[in-house]
Formats: C-alpha cells, structure tokens, sequence
C-alpha cells in the first residue's frame, strides 16, 4: 500500500485546555504512523473564511455536518473580536500506510453520542443536542480530513499561509504580556522517537501541569552542526569533570597493575593529561545521541546536513516559564528525579533523560535561535505529497 500524508489540526479550545499531549499521544500511539512535521499557526481572517468555504462544500452525503464544521471554524478559529488577537492552532502532519484513514479512524466520527475513550472526540469532543435534536454546544477536538483529495486541498491552503501565519505564536489571544513572562524551549529527545508511542503526548501532558502556553512547536531531525553548537557550552564542563574522575580511575588501575600506590598529585597530573579527552569522548556520545553521528566521524562540509534522529521542539510561554519548566523535568540524573517528574517517569540515564529544558532565558534565547522553531517544513512535505 502506498504512502501517504495525513493531517490533524488541533483546535484553538483544545489547546487552551492544555490537551495537547493527549491528542498527539494518541494520534501516534493508535495510528502507528511517524509524525513528520509539526508547526503552530495563527490563521488569519483570509485564511479561517477560505477554509470555512471549503468545509461547507466537501461532503454532499452529509451536509449538515458540513454546515457544522464551517461554522465552528468561522467562530472559533477567528481572532478576538475586540482586540484582534489571533487563536493558536497547530497543523501536524502524519506519514505511513493507509494515514488518512488510520488518523480518521483514532479521530472518531462527527457523530452524537459520544462515549467511553476509544478515539479523540471520545475524550476530548462534545456533541449535545437539546430535545428537538437541534445542536446546543459542538467541539471537534481537532479536524481531519476523510479522504486523499481532501487532504491536498486543505493542506495546500495551509501551507500557502505557512509562512505569514505560521511559526512562533507569542502574542495571541490567551498568551498576553506581562511582568515576570518569560519563553523557554524544551526538546523532546529522540528516545522518545523510536517508534510510534505515547511518550511524547505524555511527556506534554506531564509538562501542562505548569499552566504554560505552547506558543510554538516543530518536528526536526538536529544537525551535527546544530548539536555541537547547542551543546557546546557542556563540553568545557565534561572536560574538567573528567579530570578528577579519570586521575581517580587511572590512578587505582596503576596501583593494582604496578603494585604499590600513586601520590595524589601524580594521579591529578594524568587526569589533566586525560581528562579533557574522555570529556571530548562524553560529548562525541552526546552529539551521536541527539543526531545519528559523532562529530569526529563527519566530514565538515556534511555537518550541515539532516541528522537520523528525531526530536520535538517547543516553546513554552509564560510567568516564570524557565523555573517552572525545569522543575516538572527534573534533574538531570532520572535517579535523582522526583516522583511524577518527566526524566522519573521517562528517563534512562543522564544523557538519555526523556527531555531538555533551558536554564535561563539568556539560554533559552540561544537555543531557540540554534534550533529556528520559526523555520517552515510544512510546505515541503505538502509539495512532495500533493504538490504546491
């Protein structure tokens, strides 16, 4: 069967209700597909009004919910009324075999009666009817589409608008200004992307808990270029780190080999000689963690180019947004990590800790550039499936 490209679009209510992990754990969990693309928009008033026009004319056998559709989108997809704010929306895109219909299966039907957790709008949707069977209150949840032609229709739309609404969403509708606000960026590591799991959907979901706002979110696979830059400020750490640890460690080998005992400061001699280099050696195993290659094994002109590992990036904004952030992933030892904290509940090791966090917004600030959660792959995933 061939492949295809399949998309959700989780509403503006579902976001603010802090859902978000929950709609992507189970859209990746329950379709088996690989999440490829992932970008945060605030549509403008051209781009609501041609998608609503659309949803009114793409299902003849059942207009009624097409109706439906088009006018929820008018109304809560539209910015505020008052101050023009825009409404947060984000667009993923899906990859895999049969992903149109294994996304519209996990979604659900635009149905009443609604129940029990087996799709999305089971958990997440409503639908209520007053006792003439005239709809009172409908959310969706998030919108897909039912077929291949109306896939590329919708995603085309989309991805015209990629640019000009799309990126970083840090002055909407429920992300006001003010004192104490701060940004911060969170990567999502790539073992949380080995398979299609829940695991990125719950670790979203544990980092809710903070009552930030995701202002903006991208799906990439980190340069070796980007991830020696990114982490270049732990190398200098590693290297004197390992000073002590490798003078203790070379110096009982020593002993045990020669027989008699080292002076203290003879074994801090060969830690000076040893030590940067086995901190170059744990920043090499960082890098290959993060992107698929050590940096010594890479030719220059080929650092540049798409690592094999995946990671999620997110901007989260809000008061405090460093502190309480970190405070929700925990140490960076998942041994150390409280209780219900994501490297406790995700995290293997030190270097393989589920998620990274910023420590400061002067950090936060540089990382952000590092990782350009601004840039657009939406468009090119659309033109490689449905063209432009």
């Amino acid at each position: 069967m061939a492949q295809e490209l399949a998309f959700a679009l989780i509403n503006p209510y579902t976001i603010s209700k802090s859902r978000t992990g929950g709609v992507i754990g189970r859209l990746m969990s329950r379709t088996g597909l690989d999440l490829v693309a992932a970008r945060m928009f605030g549509p403008n008033q051209e781009l609501i009004t041609r998608y609503a026009d659309s949803l009114l004319n793409s299902n003849q056998s059942e207009p009624e919910f097409a109706r439906l559709l088009s006018e929820y989108v008018r109304k809560s997809y539209a910015p505020d009324p008052v101050t023009g704010l825009r409404r947060r929306v984000i667009l993923l895109l899906f990859e895999g075999e049969n992903a149109i219909q294994k996304v519209r299966e996990a979604t659900g039907h635009l149905r009443a009666g609604w129940v029990g957790g087996e799709t999305i709008r089971d958990t997440y949707g409503d639908y209520v009817e007053d006792e003439n069977g005239k709809v009172r209150y409908f959310e969706p949840a998030v919108l897909v589409a039912p077929s291949v032609e109306r896939a590329a229709s919708v995603l085309r739309l989309w991805a015209e608008f990629s640019d000009a609404d799309g990126g970083v969403i840090d002055n909407s509708v429920d992300t006001a200004s003010a004192e104490g606000v701060q940004t911060t960026l969170v990567l999502i590591k790539p073992d949380n992307f080995r398979f299609p799991s829940v695991r990125p959907g719950h670790i979203i979901d544990l980092l809710s808990r903070s009552g930030l706002r995701i202002v903006g979110v991208r799906k990439f696979a980190m340069t070796v270029a980007q991830a020696e830059e990114f982490y270049g400020p732990v190398r200098g750490v590693l290297q004197n780190k390992f000073k002590s640890i490798m003078a203790q460690r070379a110096g009982e080998i020593l002993e045990k080999s020669l027989g008699f005992s080292i002076p203290e400061d003879a074994k801090a001699v060969i830690g000076e000689h040893i030590g940067p280099i086995a901190g170059n050696g744990q920043f090499e195993e960082i890098v290959k963690f993060m992107t698929g290659f050590r940096p010594s094994e890479v030719a220059e002109s080929d650092k540049a180019k798409t690592g094999s590992e995946n990671c999620l990036a997110l901007i989260y904004r809000g008061i405090s947004a460093v502190e309480k952030i970190r405070y929700l992933l925990g140490p960076t030892d998942p041994a150390k990590a409280q209780p219900g904290s994501v490297r406790r509940e995700f995290g293997s090791d030190i270097m393989v800790n589920a998620a990274h966090a910023s420590d400061s917004p002067e950090s936060s600030a540089r990382e952000m550039k590092i990782v350009n959660v601004q840039k657009d792959t939406i468009k090119e995933w659309v033109a490689k499936y449905y063209g432009t």
